[in-house]
């Protein structure tokens, strides 16, 4: 049944939400906040992509949580998280926004996650200097403008489809069909099991929820990024599954192209939702980076 409202309610909509123990509301940047915190140790931020929310760690926090600090936001426009303003939403909009908000927290992230357009999103806000973590992790980091050279198009469509009241309606109405659902999630390469497919069916059935990710990739400008790349100080290290159908796997070497220092760890057999499929095996290849950081870049530093 399709959702009544523009955006999820955390009364009904969260009353079953993955690790609903360990969210809290706060207000930072002119935003009503969803964060989800837990854990013990180093800081680790987590960024999930466009049109997720907190769900997408459902079973991945909880692995990370003896070893972590965990953060983990819902985006602006997404899940339980209010919009900001038409005019603020881009790249540097959504990282000045996140920058508010872990200055509210008074956190400073020894690492980012950052899944798909969150990978973009940490990497603008270490270029900005608003976090310094050790190292950045792209899982399957969308970095590159969307259709390379038809960016222009694709970027113009969203603009139009943002600018027609009735089309997040639309889409909403469609992707609250679980089998519509089901189907766009199996499109990104990856098979992550009922429970994934009904809590993205419920955010999909919100318009608003719809209108904040079209309205990500109709200002999302990816090309001062990736002008500004080679000046990175984090460790960057790329996780690319190999059967990923969103952000194709080649596009690392490309990112690798503009800074040599990034390294690329693939993910075999492991789609888009990488982390929803596999999260055992994202948190095993996390805690390696993390000790090979703590005894070679920490040893080096000292």
């Amino acid at each position: 049944m399709a959702a009544s409202g523009e955006f999820p309610i955390w009364e009904k909509d969260g009353c079953d939400w993955p690790n609903r123990d360990s969210s809290q509301f706060v207000e930072a940047g002119g935003l009503h906040w969803h964060v989800q915190r837990m854990g013990q140790g180093p800081c680790l931020l987590l960024l999930h992509g466009t049109a997720a929310a907190t769900h997408s760690w459902r079973d991945l926090a909880p692995i990370l949580a003896p070893h972590f600090t965990l953060i983990a936001p819902d985006l602006p426009g997404h899940g339980f998280t209010s919009s900001l303003p038409q005019a603020r939403v881009s790249l540097a909009g959504f990282s000045e926004a996140l920058d508010a908000l872990l200055k509210k927290l008074q956190l400073l992230p020894d690492m980012v996650l950052g899944h798909s357009a969150g990978a973009a999103i940490a990497l603008r806000m270490a270029l900005n200097g608003s976090i310094a973590p050790r190292a950045i992790f792209s899982l399957n980091g969308a970095l590159l403008p969307l259709g390379d050279e038809h960016a222009a198009f694709f970027t113009r469509a969203a603009r139009v489809m943002v600018g027609l009241p009735f089309v997040s309606k639309l889409c909403a109405w469609r992707a609250s069909k679980q089998e519509v659902a089901a189907k766009l999630l199996r499109d990104t390469g990856s098979d992550i099991g009922p429970r994934g497919v009904q809590l993205y069916t419920r955010l999909f059935g919100y318009p608003g929820h719809i209108r904040a990710a079209l309205m990500m990739m109709a200002q999302w400008e990816l090309r001062p990024l990736l002008r500004d790349l080679p000046r990175l100080t984090p460790s960057l290290v790329l996780l690319v599954g190999s059967r990923d159908r969103a952000v194709p796997p080649m596009q690392a070497r490309r990112i690798q192209a503009i800074l040599p220092s990034a390294r690329i760890i693939t993910l075999e057999g492991l789609g888009h939702l990488a982390h929803e499929e596999a999260p055992q095996r994202v948190a095993d290849t996390l805690f390696k980076e993390w000790s090979y950081l703590e005894q070679h870049v920490t040893g080096a530093a000292a």
